[in-house]
């Protein structure tokens, strides 16, 4: 496999529109997303930092340093802080989506980019044009060759995010176009992140997140301090997209062509529950349903149109997604949710406990679920919903659901943030005295020093 190389290539051309941002110069709809991108992932962060895969992360990573981890005593250094923050902020699987990836910016970038700031002394303008480059360049990535990554096995928050966290690393610490090529080539060395924790519910997924911020930012400083990587990362014969796409033929214009004057930030989706985000608008049908009145015990099944690429890890094995075998496991199972979600009057951080997944009605009810293919569904440009229930009587009644609720089509308010920052703080133990100081904090972030130090407990 040879070809001749570009005279100019992808990441050369997107590292010149990176540079060509000035901090301070952000649209306020983009720098307003990234302020809620921040408040969402400390809040997620403390929600998980009792839990023990979070032991586990912080525990595993033996270099001590002066980073704060969130909700935590001890500090790590930058990438320890990263590879910590983001296992946590995703942890739950509570953290936003970008419709259309799917992709989970937040854990990834916030983690990566607050940990280099807080190391190098960069300033909250440099943080905040750094989540922002960080985010973009994620999201759009995952536009190029769509659903190709999950179609070959592979988490495209793992292989996207380790390159958006190079990014915005880089533009965080000011590194020049050279400097950024050079990181993004090194960092498609580090990608990495295989679904088999589909099979039995395993914890790997959640360090997806953080692995991924930490080798991003590994490959900036190393990029910063001369370390040389290839030019032709992303459209090389043995580049990003040929090892996790299976090709190297892939819309490069939704990465560069409009980059820096169109943000797709903007369309960062908030999730409503703490779960796989495609099954989100089934879990809002079932409600609707129930709230009209019907009964599960007359229920004689429901089935749900869906789209072919959730199949795979949302809805099979379908005996395994009708009776999770582990609380994480649950977290993908679509007809689990619907029932939850019916039973329940919602999916809460509750729903996932060994005592959750075992209610004798709520697993009598999913047992009724199926689903069919729907072939014109919009997945993955838009997350829909859709439930017919077919009662013993013989009727059937019908809801659907066509758009993801905190997404585009519905955004969270800054107050629905606020609040779900709320419950996430209270849920990991911490008070409301500490959220309110945290929150106090993270609302001028951005404009001056980047001290977390108040997060450190």
């Amino acid at each position: 496999m040879t070809s001749q190389p570009p005279k100019t290539s992808v990441a050369e051309l997107l590292a010149d529109k990176i540079v060509a941002l000035k901090p301070g110069a952000l649209p306020p709809v983009t720098a307003r997303k990234c302020e809620d991108l921040l408040i969402d992932v400390v809040g997620l962060c403390v929600t998980a930092r009792n839990q023990d895969y979070v032991a586990s992360a912080l525990a595993g990573w033996d270099d001590e340093g002066v980073c704060t981890v969130i909700g935590q005593k001890r500090t790590l250094t930058a990438a320890g802080a990263a590879f910590v923050n983001g296992t946590a902020a995703h942890g739950e699987d509570f953290d936003d989506t970008f419709e259309g990836g799917p992709v989970h910016a937040g854990a990834v970038i916030v983690p990566a980019v607050l940990g280099a700031c807080e190391r190098h002394k960069a300033d909250g303008q440099m943080a905040l044009i750094g989540i922002a480059v960080g985010t973009e360049v994620l999201c759009r990535l995952s536009l190029v060759v769509p659903k190709a990554v999950h179609r070959a096995g592979f988490h495209p928050t793992a292989i996207f995010g380790t390159m958006g966290a190079a990014a915005g690393v880089s533009a965080a610490l000011g590194l020049k176009a050279g400097q950024i090529v050079d990181a993004l080539g090194i960092a498609g060395s580090m990608a990495g992140g295989i679904i088999e924790y589909l099979a039995e519910g395993a914890w790997t997924k959640r360090l997806h997140a953080g692995w991924a911020a930490q080798s991003g930012l590994r490959a900036a400083l190393l990029a910063q301090a001369g370390f040389v990587g290839p030019r032709t990362v992303f459209e090389g014969v043995h580049g990003l997209f040929h090892g996790f796409a299976h090709t190297t033929r892939g819309d490069y214009q939704a990465l560069i062509g409009d980059f820096g004057t169109r943000w797709v930030t903007d369309t960062l989706a908030f999730k409503p529950y703490p779960c796989g985000t495609m099954a989100q608008p089934y879990i809002d049908c079932a409600r609707r349903l129930a709230a009209r009145g019907v009964k599960s015990e007359d229920i004689s099944e429901i089935v749900c149109e869906v789209a072919e690429g959730t199949v795979h890890r949302l809805w099979e094995p379908l005996a395994d997604k009708q009776r999770p075998r582990n609380g994480y496991s649950a977290k993908f199972a679509t007809p689990y949710l619907l029932a939850a979600g019916f039973v329940h009057g919602g999916v809460g951080l509750g729903a996932f406990t060994k005592a959750a997944i075992r209610n004798p009605k709520l697993l009598a009810l999913a047992a009724k679920v199926k689903y069919v293919i729907d072939a014109q569904n919009p997945y993955p440009d838009s997350y829909t919903g859709h439930i017919r229930a077919i009662m013993k009587d013989g009727s059937v009644i019908e809801e659907r659901q066509p758009h993801l609720r905190g997404g585009a089509q519905e955004p969270l308010t800054r107050q629905d943030v606020i609040d779900k920052f709320a419950l996430n703080t209270e849920h990991g133990g911490w008070t409301k005295a500490q959220a309110d100081a945290t929150l106090m904090l993270l609302s001028r972030l951005y404009n001056g020093s980047i001290d977390l130090s108040v997060m450190r407990n």
